[in-house]
C-alpha cells in the first residue's frame, strides 16, 4: 500500500511539473508573439505616418506643409541611421554605443515631433510663424547628429571592408604563388635530373670503356700463351688442306717419313 501511494505521488508530481512547464512555455510564446505583433504594428503605423507626411508636403502649402516636411526629414534621418547601425552591429560591436546614443537622440526627436504635431493643430498662424523657426533649428541639430553618426558608421564599415579586401588579396596572391610552386620546382628538378643523367651517362661510358680495354688486354695476354693466332704461322693449314685436295694416305706417309726427334738405338 505504501509503494502504491508513493507511485501515485510521483505521478502527481510529474503531472504538476509538466503542467507548469506547459504554462510557462505558453506564456513565453504568447509574449514573443505579442512582441512581434507590436513591433510589426509599430512599423506599419510608422510607415503610414511617413506616407501621410509625404503626402502633406505635396498637398498642403504654408506652415502645415513646412511642419510636415520637418517631421518627415526628422523621421527619415533617424530611420536611416538606425538601419545602418543595426546592419553593422553583428560585425562591429562598437556600434552598440552609437545605437545607445541614437536611442537618446530618438527620445529628443520624439519630444520634438510631439511639439510639431501640436503646432500643426494650432489655429493661430502668428504663433506658428513664431515657433516654427525654433523647432526647425532643433530638428536640424538632431538630423545633423544622426547623419554624422550614420556617415561615420558607413566610413568605418567601408574602411574595414577595404582592410579585409587587402588582406584577402594578399592571401590569394600567396595561395596563387603556392599553387605555381610546381613550375619552379619542376624546372629545378628537370635541371638537376638532366645534370645527374649526363654525369651518370659519362660515368657509365667511362666504366664501359675501361672494362673493354682491360678485357682486351687480358685476352691478348692469355691468347698468346694458350692458343695460336690466325696469322702467326703456327699450325696454319695449307691451301690443299683447305680445298680438300690432299690424299689422306699420302699425308700419313709424309708424317711417317719425318725423322725422329730422339737418339737412335745404334
Amino acid at each position: 500500500m505504501d509503494a502504491f501511494g508513493v507511485m501515485i505521488g510521483l505521478v502527481l508530481l510529474f503531472g504538476i511539473a509538466a503542467f507548469v512547464l506547459a504554462v510557462v512555455g505558453t506564456v513565453k510564446a504568447a509574449k514573443a508573439v505579442a512582441t512581434k505583433i507590436g513591433r510589426h504594428e509599430a512599423n506599419a503605423r510608422r510607415a503610414v505616418e511617413n506616407a501621410t507626411l509625404k503626402a502633406k508636403t505635396f498637398t498642403k502649402v504654408g506652415p502645415p506643409g513646412q511642419i510636415a516636411a520637418v517631421r518627415l526629414g526628422l523621421r527619415t534621418s533617424l530611420d536611416g541611421t538606425r538601419q545602418v547601425l543595426e546592419s553593422g552591429l553583428p560585425q562591429d560591436g562598437q556600434l552598440g554605443e552609437s545605437l545607445a546614443l541614437l536611442g537618446r537622440l530618438d527620445a529628443h526627436a520624439a519630444e520634438l515631433d510631439g511639439e510639431l504635431r501640436m503646432l500643426e493643430r494650432e489655429p493661430d498662424t502668428a504663433r506658428i510663424a513664431a515657433k516654427l523657426p525654433e523647432l526647425r533649428e532643433r530638428a536640424e541639430r538632431i538630423t545633423h547628429s544622426a547623419e554624422t553618426m550614420r556617415w561615420a558608421a558607413q566610413d568605418r564599415m567601408h574602411r574595414f571592408a577595404d582592410d579585409e579586401l587587402s588582406r584577402l588579396s594578399q592571401e590569394c596572391e600567396s595561395e596563387a604563388g603556392a599553387l605555381r610552386h610546381w613550375d619552379t620546382s619542376g624546372e629545378s628538378s628537370s635541371a638537376s635530373a638532366s645534370g645527374s643523367g649526363s654525369a651518370a651517362s659519362s660515368a657509365s661510358s667511362a666504366s664501359s670503356g675501361s672494362g673493354a680495354g682491360s678485357g682486351s688486354g687480358s685476352g691478348a695476354a692469355s691468347g698468346g700463351a694458350v692458343r695460336a693466332g690466325l696469322t702467326d704461322g703456327k699450325s696454319r693449314p695449307s691451301a690443299e688442306e683447305l680445298l680438300g685436295l690432299v690424299d689422306p694416305l699420302a699425308k700419313l706417309a709424309q708424317r711417317l717419313r719425318k725423322p725422329s726427334a730422339g737418339p737412335t738405338a745404334g
